[in-house]
């Protein structure tokens, strides 16, 4: 033990050139050391620590006598106590060190508690002072708080009863509450009841454990307190979801992770936006949030909202990241990249893209962790992932701890936006209002530049308690500070799409390339291009010797056919391309193929499909000045192909092979097929310059 961690005290132990002695009195510098059966050593402390046998052998840390205002404990105490407390404090210490501890500088020391007196002669004097005052105190008593001064401080002279510590569980049997945990603990994953459910499984448990009656149990009223004591912060009654959620938290300490740069941690999720929002012809529908959050500077660089998020809409997310988001008609100028608070001049003078851009921070994802989310795992997510160069990290079964950053920032998008748009349902049905869902008035595009607005004018520039500045705590920074504080470290490197990396982005799968083209999901793609490939193999082992095929889940005019023997890719059109009047995604043909199956056709063709999605779509497009009546989930599947469909961006095509000749005819002069005029999208020939202007 040294003298960094001890003070040398009165009553303290000290080896001295080879004989232990106790440090017995102190007057200034002198130290008065003991031994039984010698005579006492007067020696000066400069000289005793000098020694090298010096050495303290049973000394007390200087912390073990506490100082008053270093106990709440004690400053909660009623004033009389207080105050009769520090009055015996002043006599203990008189006794101790010669000197009350309320004496004023420059006081003399009481001759008869001068330290070169024994400890037994010091407190003699003090126990003839308090008798002459008037206060019975017998030896033994005062000892005793003598030694409970030195142990405790000065809680040690305080009545014990008043500072007890008591259990809370009180005088309650130990099995009555291990039974009590055990209960608990196994209602985490029940449904919410109330307490005298949970006091009747404790009764139940204790009979089958103990036998019938061999535990006494205290009266209900006891059991209901010891019931909330044990249950405190665990919900046992309360939100059955709240209770699982505390259950998940980790029992050691949270861990974290402080990125330095720009993309280098990202968080994914999607959550219901608690929104009624109006999909198609009156349709009112709930749709699903998905956002992505940068933790070093708390930015939301991606958010997109959909009917139902699919792998497609997460693995564009990405792209979104790293494409500047470009002013829009109506944005006030404060919301455009060159009026925020980040480095526009510099980081324009690198990337032509901001020229004419929003004030959303271009972040390139360098690692996300997300959920085992479906959308997330799907091998789309992941492809996209690996094509950008990104590490993806799921995080661990239903431990939201994992992503905690992403999981508040969805929240605060509901009580920051959410809870401000018309038809907003609250976050639970117990918070919603009469006919809420009749408010809807906004379409989902609608809700969509909304909140794409929102991001940019009011997140972006809202301040977070999360990026506080480590040198100037006070002070908070908004996620566009703090991102133009990091960019100067870090760097800015532009990272624009190209035709490969966009169709990475989509779903794959193999197919062979049969005489009458690629065959997917009951529908034929077929062009001159893969003539020379027709019943050939891919020559791809790991493929089985299949061609791999990108389409879109929102539009199936076309799929994008690799070509492993010459390079490059092969855009492939659908046969039925010019017998329906409009494109659609995956829900709409499924739902088409459902009805034909619904009709007696075993196996539909290809054609009744076609036919029976465009029936689908005449029955529930709207109609001006009539709502058509049609099932729910029709609507629905149509709303959210609709949304999709004008949502959607331009899309790149094989440059290198023209158009089949039919489309071509198509986008000039559409044909009519029984008294209808065929509408045909456009598919766009794909410029990179020109892609890397547009935003996503």
């Amino acid at each position: 033990m040294t003298a960094s961690d001890t003070s040398l005290r009165i009553g303290d132990e000290v080896m001295f050139r080879g004989v232990t002695y106790r440090l017995t009195g102190l007057d200034g510098d002198i130290a008065l050391l003991a031994v039984a059966g010698e005579s006492p050593v007067v020696i000066k402390l400069g000289a005793l620590f000098a020694d090298s046998s010096f050495k303290v052998t049973s000394a007390r840390p200087a912390e073990r006598r506490k100082l008053t205002g270093q106990s709440m404990l004690f400053d909660s105490l009623p004033p009389d106590v207080q105050q009769k407390t520090r009055r015996l404090e002043s006599h203990i210490t008189e006794i101790l060190d010669g000197l009350p501890c309320d004496a004023t500088p420059g006081q003399m020391p009481n001759p008869a508690y001068s330290v070169r007196l024994s400890l037994r002669q010091r407190e003699l004097a003090k126990l003839s002072e308090l008798r002459e005052q008037g206060e019975a105190v017998s030896i033994s008593s005062l000892q005793r708080l003598r030694l409970a001064y030195e142990k405790q401080g000065i809680l040690g002279l305080v009545d014990q009863r008043l500072i007890r510590q008591t259990r809370i569980t009180g005088q309650t049997d130990q099995r009555v509450v291990d039974t009590v945990l055990s209960v608990l603990e196994a209602n985490t994953g029940q449904t919410s009841g109330t307490m005298d459910r949970l006091i009747r499984q404790v009764r139940k448990q204790l009979d089958a454990e103990h036998g019938p009656g061999a535990v006494p149990l205290p009266s209900r009223a006891t059991l209901h307190r010891l019931m909330g004591r044990l249950a405190e912060g665990r919900h046992a009654t309360g939100s059955a979801r709240t209770r699982r959620t505390l259950a998940q938290q980790p029992a050691g300490p949270f861990g974290s992770v402080y990125p330095v740069r720009p993309g280098e941690l990202m968080q994914i999720d999607s959550t219901p936006l608690d929104v009624a929002v109006e999909l198609d012809d009156g349709v009112i529908g709930r749709v699903e949030l998905t956002a992505m959050v940068d933790i070093a500077t708390r930015s939301i660089p991606a958010a997109v909202i959909r009917p139902t998020t699919k792998a497609a809409d997460a693995a564009l997310l990405l792209a979104r990241c790293v494409t500047p988001e470009l002013m829009r008609p109506g944005w006030a100028r404060a919301a455009s990249m060159a009026a925020s608070a980040l480095p526009y001049r510099s980081m324009k003078s690198i990337d032509e893209r901001l020229a004419a851009a929003a004030a959303k921070p271009v972040i390139m994802p360098e690692t996300i962790v997300c959920d085992h989310g479906k959308a997330y795992l799907s091998h789309a997510f992941r492809n996209a992932c690996r094509s950008l160069g990104v590490s993806l990290q799921p995080a661990h079964p239903d431990t939201p701890t994992d992503k905690p950053v992403i999981e508040r920032t969805l929240q605060s998008i509901g009580t920051l936006f959410a809870q401000y748009v018309t038809g907003y349902l609250g976050s639970s049905v117990e918070r919603r209002g009469r006919n809420a869902q009749n408010q809807a008035v906004f379409s989902l595009l609608e809700i969509q530049d909304l909140l794409d607005e929102w991001i940019i004018t009011a997140w972006q520039n809202r301040p977070h308690e999360g990026l506080r500045d480590p040198f100037t705590p006070s002070r908070v920074l908004t996620p566009n500070e703090k991102y133009a504080a990091l960019l100067s470290v870090s760097g800015y490197v532009p990272v624009p799409l190209e035709a490969e990396q966009y169709l990475e982005l989509l779903p794959a799968e193999t197919r062979v390339i049969n005489s009458y083209g690629v065959k997917i999901r009951h529908r034929v793609y077929d062009c001159e291009d893969l003539n020379p490939y027709r019943g050939q193999k891919s020559g791809m082992k790991l493929l089985r010797d299949l061609w791999e095929v990108r389409y879109d889940t929102y539009d199936a005019s076309c799929v994008w056919v690799r070509n492993h023997h010459d390079g490059g890719w092969i855009t492939a059109y659908w046969r039925q391309l010019n017998a329906t009047r409009q494109p659609f995604g995956e829900d709409i043909w499924e739902r088409g193929r459902q009805i034909a199956s619904g009709r007696g056709t075993a196996s539909p063709s290809e054609q009744e499909i076609t036919q029976a999605v465009d029936q689908l779509l005449d029955k529930a497009s709207p109609s001006p000045g009539k709502r058509r009546p049609g099932h729910a989930k029709t609507r629905r599947i149509v709303a959210r192909n609709a949304a999709a469909t004008a949502a959607r961006r331009s899309r790149p095509t094989d440059s290198t092979g023209p158009e089949p000749d039919h489309v071509l005819e198509a986008e000039t002069e559409p044909r009519e097929t029984a008294g209808h005029l065929a509408e045909v999208i456009p598919l766009k020939v794909y410029n990179p310059q020109e892609r890397a202007d547009e935003w996503w």
